[in-house]
């Protein structure tokens, strides 16, 4: 039974998805005006695994995550350097990719932009309007947060105390410090769409309830992103939502804490800022998104350049392990039998699961691997003392396991120092077919299985058959 961390809820409570069979996730994506930092890192390997787990829990998981691709920090970039925002936009897309790619990011389902999503956004504010939640004043339009009785639900926040905290500025144009821009009317050379209330563009909180809603309807299971987002962002994206639909808008809010460099909030001002291309410079991408996955995700952590070789060491722990696998003799027969043993190789797989269903406890999840790790050495270690051969259904049941656990957490190759990023194949065509050869052989239709393990031969798929099932890997 899979639980989570509710932030409304501040509990862990059993995951029920709306639709039995299928999942929706959103997550905020990255504002693109630069490169990514270890932060971002963090927050993507978190929502990944999950976004990962789900599917190899059987879900049909729809997994959204936008690009802010019009923001103030981007005008200023652009203006900086003398270019569109479109090109500062799509510069730092590509160099995002670059960054997912070498940390073993899957690509969600749908990854829109703010920009393409004009239509949606003004509908919303609109709506807003017409039901009294919003106001325009000379081209702007405010989010009436007094209209909307639940403000503070999610952040636990009380509104008059918000209220007496905050700032008001000089000739403000909003009825109320807290309400907060819907839309915005833009300035001389800034980035402008038509809209009922002149020449304009969103404000950042309603673009997420506008792509969410559109890819994944007016309710979904799981929206998500850093701990930072959960005031002001994702209340506001509750209130707007909520009040244009008249329902619930997110089932379940989960949000990672924060990266510390040597105990210090992260800072461009203190000198302890860290892009992900500055970490990939020393360590591979397998190193930083392990490093990431010893922290528990709603427990912040504590960045060290000591902590990525610790990292690396234990990584290098593992592939020796599955080199000495490589280089071992079993046998089927004749070979030694360890009924304790057989007990840790059948249960590892659960108790991956078991760590995995309390809210995605990947540290502890990795525990469990190399637990098992070191058993398997002693176990090795007295067949070599004993002259004794090892029994290969073991050497098997632990690489299956490992195959679907590094699925899972996007680390731990099957292959000796090999790490597989999800670009590195198709995971999903390749099982496909694999299950197709397994019917085929069922219906003793040899020649059409030959052609599907000769087909994934061809583009370097090896099919290793045992007992239980069939076992892949790729040949470099």
């Amino acid at each position: 039974m899979l639980k989570i961390f509710d932030t409304a809820k501040r509990d862990i409570v059993e995951f029920k998805p709306l639709n039995d069979k299928k999942v929706g996730i959103y997550v905020c994506g990255v504002t693109v005006y630069d490169n990514c930092h270890i932060g971002h890192a963090r927050s993507a390997v978190s929502f990944d695994i999950i976004y990962r787990y789900l599917k190899y829990k059987g879900y049909d998981v729809t997994f959204v995550k936008n690009f802010t691709d019009v923001d103030d920090k981007i005008i200023n970039r652009a203006n900086e350097e003398g270019v569109s925002c479109d090109d500062i936009a799509n510069k730092y897309i590509e160099e995002y990719y670059k960054d997912m790619e070498a940390i073993g990011i899957e690509r969600p389902t749908y990854e829109p932009k703010a920009t393409e999503h004009i239509k949606e956004i003004i509908d919303i504010v609109k709506t807003l309007i017409d039901k009294g939640y919003a106001y325009e004043v000379d081209g702007d339009v405010y989010y009436r947060v007094d209209k909307f009785k639940e403000y503070g639900k999610l952040s636990h926040k009380n509104i008059d105390e918000l209220k007496s905290g905050a700032r008001i500025e000089i000739n403000d144009k909003k009825e109320n410090p807290l309400d907060f821009a819907l839309w915005k009317k833009s300035k001389e050379n800034e980035p402008a769409w038509d809209s009922p209330w002149g020449k304009g563009r969103p404000g950042w909180h309603i673009e997420c309830s506008a792509m969410s809603m559109k890819y994944l309807g007016e309710t979904f299971d799981i929206h998500g992103g850093g701990e930072d987002l959960i005031f002001p962002h994702h209340e506001n994206e509750i209130a707007q939502s909520e009040a244009a639909t008249g329902r619930e808008f997110v089932k379940y809010w989960m949000h990672n804490a924060f990266v510390k460099i040597n105990k210090e909030k992260m800072s461009k001002s203190l000198g302890n800022f860290f892009t992900i291309k500055d970490i990939l410079k020393q360590f591979n991408g397998e190193t930083l998104r392990y490093f990431l996955l010893l922290t528990h995700y709603r427990s912040p952590i504590d960045f060290s350049f000591d902590g990525l070789n610790s990292a690396k060491e234990a990584l290098n722990r593992y592939y020796n392990f599955i080199k000495r696998l490589e280089e071992t003799e079993f046998a089927a027969k004749g070979s030694h039998d360890d009924e304790e043993f057989a007990k840790e190789i059948d249960g590892l797989i659960g108790k991956f699961e078991e760590a995995m269903d309390d809210d995605f406890n990947s540290s502890m999840a990795i525990g469990v691997v190399f637990h098992i790790i070191k058993q398997f050495n002693i176990y090795l270690d007295r067949c070599e003392k004993e002259s004794l051969k090892p029994k290969k259904a073991y050497k098997d049941k632990f690489l299956d396991a490992m195959d679907r656990i590094s699925f899972v957490l996007g680390v731990f190759s099957t292959i000796s120092g090999r790490w597989f990023k999800p670009e590195d194949v198709d995971i999903e065509w390749i099982e496909n077919r694999i299950r197709e050869r397994t019917l085929a052989r069922k219906d003793k239709d040899f020649e059409k299985a030959d052609a599907i393990r000769n087909e994934l031969a061809e583009k370097g798929i090896i099919l290793e058959d045992t007992k239980e099932s069939t076992r892949w890997k790729i040949k470099r």
